[in-house]
């Protein structure tokens, strides 16, 4: 094994990625907190425990680590609802696999990762030139939920009258919006989810037909009376 100053090639290795993820995972916890513009590379040190200066060894600047916070944030999500929708059984319905991606969306964003909610509350404030691994990925992620509401209409859960690329709009956009809002102190992140799940289930899914209602019976004096007339 070659050396360098008498500490193996590996070991320095190993101590340098140890280093920038975790600047990496100060600056999820910083942007996912004060935004993009609020952002700045000496929080993103003081929380990493290093010198501000040491970060520039690892990213050239301030929004080249930003954006691979958002790139990372947007596909541990989408590898995270991936890796719950194989790990169903084959006979899950496909409204069940919608249910179940809002209770893994919802923890996800609120709960696990700062990354992901970084890039969540960060989307629209990148600039134009760091936007294009973000919103690649961001789009891929969409068809992932297109396709599960899709499959729900084709299996007769979803109203065929709705569009499942609006149904996917509305769900993401709602569950988005809850990192703006939602603290323990307003709820269990148990309750959210249920309260979304029962959101999508009286809102999108097919309702029974009604009915027809039955004409009011004319009484015998009315008949009579219009007989005679």
């Amino acid at each position: 094994m070659s050396k360098k100053g008498g500490v193996g090639v590996d070991a320095l290795d190993s101590k340098s990625a140890r280093t920038r993820e975790r600047i990496l995972d100060s600056a999820a916890f910083v942007l996912s907190r004060k935004g993009f513009a609020g952002t700045r590379l000496s929080d993103v040190a003081e929380h990493a425990e290093l010198q501000a200066p040491a970060i520039y060894y690892y990213f050239k600047s301030r929004e080249i680590l930003i954006e691979e916070v958002m790139y990372v944030g947007i596909t541990r999500v989408r590898e995270q609802l991936a890796d719950t929708l194989d790990s169903l059984p084959p006979s899950t319905s496909p409204l069940d696999r919608i249910l179940m991606a809002v209770d893994t969306h919802l923890r996800y964003i609120l709960i696990i990762s700062d990354y992901t909610m970084a890039a969540i509350r960060n989307g629209g404030q990148l600039p134009d030139h760091l936007k294009e691994r973000h919103e690649n990925g961001r789009r891929e992620y969409g068809r992932m939920w297109s396709a599960l509401f899709r499959d729900a209409q084709e299996d007769g859960a979803l109203d065929p009258m709705i569009d499942p690329r609006i149904a996917r709009m509305l769900t993401i956009g709602a569950m988005n919006w809850a990192v703006e809002w939602w603290h323990d102190d307003q709820g269990s992140i148990d309750t959210l989810v249920e309260s979304t799940q029962r959101m999508i289930l009286s809102g999108f899914l097919t309702k029974p037909k009604r009915p027809a209602k039955k004409a009011p019976a004319r009484s015998r004096n009315r008949t009579k009376a219009t007989v005679a007339s």
